[in-house]
């Protein structure tokens, strides 16, 4: 398994409208790309975290390929203050 964690600080008044595109893309990772068996959000303040679980890196680049990521990360770029990308190569269970 291949996890990923991603720490986005969000400009606070662009917040409410990040959100609805952040849930829209987890929720299409878990349903369409089958590499991907978890999407996390979590949320405090102007924070996002995200924590997500593929089945290799392979599928974690599916994923970065994938329209509907390309979609969410276009529209919402102007909304993000910082973003913070930790890669793991293994998930120990």
């Amino acid at each position: 398994m291949y996890a990923v964690c991603v720490t986005f600080k969000i400009h606070s008044e662009q917040l409410q409208d990040f959100l609805p595109l952040m849930l829209a893309n987890a929720r299409t990772s878990r349903e369409e790309e089958t590499g991907c068996q978890m999407f996390d959000v979590c949320v405090q303040d102007a924070e996002v975290f995200l924590y997500e679980i593929y089945d290799d890196r392979a599928a974690f680049d599916l994923h970065l390929a994938s329209a509907h990521f390309k979609t969410f990360n276009d529209s919402t770029a102007h909304m993000v203050a910082s973003k913070q990308v930790a890669l793991f190569g293994e998930v120990i269970r």
